[in-house]
């Protein structure tokens, strides 16, 4: 009998090929008769394409005492139409393949239509008469107003809406619409009645200010004369574009305790405004915050996740709150997680320590190349479908960016050396000005959090 070792022929391990070169698609703008702006852009086998369209109504405008009437309105989109209810208005939406949102935030209301390329004409009529003739039904208007009211009951059982709500409010001025809920409290929906979301519809909702980006692909499709023969056919007064004002806050160092007795974890939402996408320092302050806190390996999940054990996760992040008249703009930048209780003042002190290492020691060249890497190399994955480009368009516009914006943002992250974004992280989190807010066992905590100095300490029983 003889040995027999049995063998095996590995094939060559594939190896990978060049990248091809990628940017951000640039859009083509035009104009209907109606005065709505259109920004369009061709992809080549998106077959399903995405519309946003940006109605110039933000948050800032709603009468006083209807907070939350905008986001109403925006819901209302979808409830039928002045030829079509509720219902058949569902049921032509999906015959045509396609899905219709829209949702209200501070710059203003988005809608939102996703429909095949095929059925795009008839996407676009859908669409063209909820922004035309919403029937605005004062049942359906109830039943949304009743729908928002049960909402509020569970955000506010909610540990990090919970969270929100109080730093909005302790970081803003109490006459700023920021400080206050984007779809309002339950004080000011109740008050909210078919006749106000009219009114708010005819006061602000008109083409002349609006704007809207279709992405996909558009091989076959005369896409203007579509338009102008489907959205050319809402018409409105003309008016000018919404001034915002500048966006303010108070930065003091300090500690706000929302008090959830018997909770067994803290909420932590931590930080401040500072520059957004209109600063020449956003590049360096997205690389910045990425190193810091944008992933399972940045220095907060480090210590506070895989040395400490205190949490599932912590993330960084800088959010563009709304542009200013002169073109300028603030961003909330903030850490937010959750910990166990035990390990709430632990966990603050670690967060304190780890923005003053930074300062002193700056990031590693190391930290700077992963995170580029992922950034940019990310880029055509995260931007594959039709949806993400017309967001990060219709984003762009809302904030009065030029439409090469992303692409530029790209070209800088990808040269931007070491030293920026540290300088760039450091200022965006100064550890003696941040705000920090916890939702947790005020009893269980607070004594701990006072010791640390890291603010005056005021505790909320409500």
């Amino acid at each position: 009998m003889t040995d027999h070792t049995p063998t095996m022929t590995f094939h060559p391990q594939p190896t990978p090929g060049t990248p091809t070169p990628w940017a951000f698609p640039a859009p083509e703008r035009a104009a209907l008769g109606n005065g709505l702006t259109v920004l369009h852009c061709h992809r080549p086998g998106q077959q399903l394409v995405a519309v946003e369209v940006l109605l110039d109504a933000p948050l800032a405008v709603e009468p006083a005492g209807l907070d939350g009437i905008a986001g109403i309105l925006a819901r209302a989109f979808s409830e039928g139409t002045d030829t079509l209810d509720a219902e058949q208005f569902a049921g032509e939406l999906e015959r045509a393949g396609a899905t219709l949102d829209a949702h209200a935030d501070h710059p203003g209301i988005r809608v939102s239509l996703e429909v095949p390329a095929s059925r795009l004409e008839r996407g676009l009529t859908l669409l063209a008469d909820a922004l035309r003739a919403p029937a605005l039904p004062e049942d359906e208007i109830d039943r949304l107003v009743a729908n928002r009211l049960d909402e509020i009951v569970h955000e506010l059982a909610n540990p990090a809406r919970r969270a929100a709500k109080a730093f909005y409010a302790t970081l803003f001025d109490e006459t700023d619409r920021l400080s206050r809920p984007r779809s309002g409290t339950a004080e000011t929906v109740k008050n909210v009645t078919r006749a106000a979301v009219h009114a708010f519809y005819q006061a602000h909702i008109r083409p002349a200010t609006s704007t809207v980006v279709v992405v996909g692909d558009l091989s076959g499709t005369d896409l203007l004369p579509l338009l102008e023969s489907t959205l050319g056919a809402w018409t409105g007064s003309t008016a000018e574009r919404s001034v915002h004002a500048p966006v303010t806050a108070d930065d003091t160092g300090r500690v706000v305790i929302v008090d959830r007795p018997g909770s067994v974890q803290t909420q932590l939402l931590i930080g401040r405004i500072g520059p957004d996408r209109h600063d020449s320092r956003w590049a360096a302050q997205i690389l910045g915050t990425y190193c810091l806190g944008g992933t399972l390996t940045s220095r907060l999940d480090k210590v506070l996740r895989e040395e400490k054990g205190y949490t599932y996760g912590v993330r960084a992040f800088a959010q563009p709150l709304r542009s200013a008249a002169d073109g300028s703009g603030r961003a909330l930048l903030a850490i937010s997680g959750s910990v166990d209780t035990a390990s709430t003042a632990p966990a603050l002190a670690d967060t304190w320590t780890i923005l003053r290492t930074l300062a002193a020691e700056g990031l590693t060249d190391s930290e700077r190349d992963e995170a580029v890497q992922y950034l940019v190399g990310v880029a055509p994955l995260k931007y594959e479908t039709a949806a993400s480009v017309a967001v990060t368009l219709a984003d762009q516009v809302e904030q009065g960016l030029p439409d090469d914006h992303q692409a530029e943002i790209y070209r800088q992250l990808a040269a931007l050396p070491t030293a920026a974004a540290t300088e760039a992280v450091v200022a965006a989190f100064p550890p003696d000005r941040l705000v920090a807010v916890l939702v947790g066992d005020a009893a269980a905590i607070a004594d701990q959090v006072r010791e640390l100095g890291i603010g005056e300490v005021t505790v909320l029983t409500s």
